[in-house]
């Protein structure tokens, strides 16, 4: 279950994350959003997919992250989310978190979450590609920044989702599973 508290106070926030009890937590301009641990299926889909993106983002300078917090530049510790996964360049890095982008997040559903409320917060970051991932069905959606907000890749005639940023090749296949393709490999998630 989720849970909000309005206005924490700065210092009970920065005492659960010194005790650790902030893993999953996010700060939605100064909204304290609490959120439980992802189930089996998440996690399964979250590992084999950021296998993905270590064979295919390292390769180009970017290191990959899950569960790290995304810090909005202008807010900091005010304004956080905590991307499933985070594609980021090293010097977008630092101790506490990302600094403001990365080039690619993905968040996998879970039950009553939040995903597409994080839309704008991502848009506002200048994050160029957006995934929204269902563990189960293995339905995707890909947002690409035009502007100043997203717009839905449409699949082609065969299904297939073009994702640009690492020239990905995303399609439903079989089980369900999210076969995903690119220049030097492929796999089925």
């Amino acid at each position: 279950m989720r849970a909000l508290l309005l206005e924490p106070d700065p210092k009970w926030l920065a005492e659960r994350r010194r005790l650790g009890q902030d893993r999953f937590d996010e700060v939605w301009d100064g909204v304290l959003h609490v959120v439980p641990s992802p189930s089996a299926p998440h996690q399964r889909f979250e590992s084999e997919l950021e296998a993905v993106f270590r064979q295919v983002a390292m390769p180009q300078g970017f290191e990959v992250f899950h569960n790290l917090d995304l810090l909005d530049r202008r807010k900091g510790e005010n304004n956080y989310r905590q991307p499933d996964i985070a594609v980021v360049s090293p010097s977008d890095v630092m101790h506490r978190g990302i600094d403001g982008h990365a080039e690619l997040v993905v968040e996998i559903l879970s039950p009553n979450d939040e995903s597409r409320e994080k839309l704008d917060f991502y848009a506002m970051c200048r994050i160029p590609e957006y995934w929204i991932v269902d563990p189960i069905t293995s339905a995707i959606e890909v947002y690409v920044l035009v502007g100043d907000g997203y717009e839905l890749v449409k699949p082609d005639a065969g299904g297939v989702i073009v994702a640009p940023r690492f020239d990905l090749r995303l399609s439903v296949v079989d089980g369900p599973k999210l076969r995903v393709t690119w220049p030097d490999g492929h796999t089925e998630i």
